[in-house]
């Protein structure tokens, strides 16, 4: 139905049969056919990856439906950048900037075209491009073969978890509540997890060790630990820079690769913290780049930063960007030329300063954070906050923040809110792997305008107020 557009079998209309043909005979209705004996193209989902039966792997798919049902609600859902400032002829423009690029660069116009429609070498055609930029940006300084560009983060973690993860007793360490992308690659290629809980500050370096400890005491190798360091998602939280010296020495101490993953970083108003990679001397840290919120989603562009020596039986040695760009060869080939040059067109455009490209965006995106703050604290004063018992973080940055609500926020509740009063948001219970945040609710700011953002937390303060007077009236009973 979705491919002829047509929305239900019912809403069909004539087609064989049309309008002012004679009905045919009337037929019994069909019975069920009887289940073959034999062998039957049917499934049973227990003989599927247990995956696809996992939760994380469905909530995305709630929440699309629920916008999908509310098209008029106010959706604090999706961590999608401010479409206010794309236009759609940039994307020619810098892409036709790279391609200048490459000629001044003195390619003919034969290899150029072959950039452009051939597949390209598997680790990417704009790796010196995305060096420059980490260099001058992000105070990350790599050689280009250390770089793999990859379709979107995502496939940067898939890569980075197939070849670090090699034994069932090895474990990812992930912070919860936690970006359902890492634990759900790592569901996929069964990776078990261990989940160290984030305090209000961020990640705690000595929970972090107890969890390896404990680890290590299971007989488990702790492998990697995932973190978002600066303003994070789901919950907005920013590592102090003791808290990256820390994490940085601990992971020298237990022989643990970092996954640093931050793509908020340059999009947030203010001065940054240094990243763990550019802080990283014994490379313990890979690196996962995204250039969906500084440049735009739809290239799909990640990239990933792997300077790791990887030394074989015989006493060769290669990069871990060079294993990866193995896998990547049997997952996505390549990621599309087109895509690569509309990216490296806008790291041409500023001189390899992302941050500079988006000072507006950022601007905004602080703006707005600091509406939604604002609102929240119009409509739930500090005077009546202790009888509320509605709190919430401040982040100093990035796309998102947390709401805590004194009744349990799960599917049925994001329900009521969408068909009551209007608003959409993400329970936090999402992002946490082995269950929690019942209690809090996720609030992304960076899709909306200062005006939706007044009229979706007035709207959601009425949804908060009418479920509270519900559980109180309940629990007095």
């Amino acid at each position: 139905m979705v491919l002829t557009g047509t929305p239900s079998t019912g809403a069909a209309g004539p087609s064989l049969l049309e309008a002012g043909d004679a009905a045919p005979p009337a037929r019994p209705e069909p019975t069920a056919p009887a289940r073959a004996a034999g062998p039957s193209s049917d499934l049973r989902k227990e003989e599927l990856h247990r995956s696809v039966g996992d939760p994380v792997l469905d909530t995305m798919n709630f929440l699309n439906e629920i916008t999908g049902r509310f098209p008029e609600a106010v959706s604090f859902a999706p961590g999608r950048p401010y479409e206010g400032f794309f236009d759609t002829e940039d994307v020619f423009t810098h892409i036709r900037r790279y391609l200048d690029h490459q000629a001044e660069r003195g390619l003919s116009p034969e290899a150029i075209r072959t950039s452009v429609y051939q597949y390209g070498p598997t680790a990417g055609l704009i790796r010196e491009l995305i060096a420059d930029s980490l260099r001058k940006d992000e105070g990350i300084d790599v050689a280009p073969e250390s770089i793999v560009v990859t379709v979107g983060c995502q496939e940067a973690m898939l890569l980075a978890l197939r070849a670090l993860f090699a034994s069932p007793r090895d474990v990812l360490l992930v912070a919860s509540p936690c970006y359902v992308g890492i634990t759900g690659a790592a569901r996929l290629l069964d990776i078990p997890l261990t989940e160290v809980e984030e305090r209000d500050g961020g990640i705690s370096c000595a929970d972090l060790e107890a969890a390896v400890q404990a680890e290590l005491a299971r007989g488990r190798r702790p492998r990697a630990f995932y973190v978002v360091p600066d303003h994070s998602n789901p919950s907005g939280n920013t590592l102090s820079l003791r808290a990256r010296a820390e994490l940085l020495e601990l992971a020298a101490r237990h022989d643990l690769i970092i996954l640093e993953d931050s793509p908020y970083r340059l999009v947030s108003a203010g001065e940054q913290l240094p990243t763990l990679k550019s802080m990283d001397r014994e490379r313990r840290v890979v690196h996962l780049g995204s250039y969906s919120k500084t440049v735009f989603p739809g290239a799909r562009i990640g990239f990933v930063v792997a300077d790791q020596r990887v030394e074989d039986a015989s006493g060769a040695t290669s990069l871990l960007a060079d294993e990866l760009a193995k896998i990547k060869s049997m997952v996505t080939v390549n990621t599309p030329p087109l895509s690569q040059a509309a990216v490296a067109g806008m790291l041409l455009a500023s001189d390899g300063r992302i941050s500079q490209l988006n000072s507006a965006p950022a601007a905004h995106y602080g703006d707005v954070l600091r509406v939604t703050l604002e609102q929240l604290a119009r409509h739930f004063p500090e005077a009546r906050r202790d009888d509320s018992q509605v709190s919430w973080n401040e982040p100093s940055g990035g796309f998102f923040l947390t709401v805590r609500v004194p009744f349990t926020v799960d599917n049925a509740a994001l329900l009521r809110s969408a068909q009551e009063h209007g608003v959409i948001w993400t329970p936090m219970s999402y992002f946490y792997p082995d269950g929690g945040g019942e209690h809090t609710i996720r609030l992304s700011f960076s899709y909306l305008s200062p005006a939706d953002i007044e009229e979706g937390v007035a709207r959601l303060a009425r949804f908060i107020e009418a479920e509270t007077r519900q559980w109180r009236s309940e629990d007095a009973r």
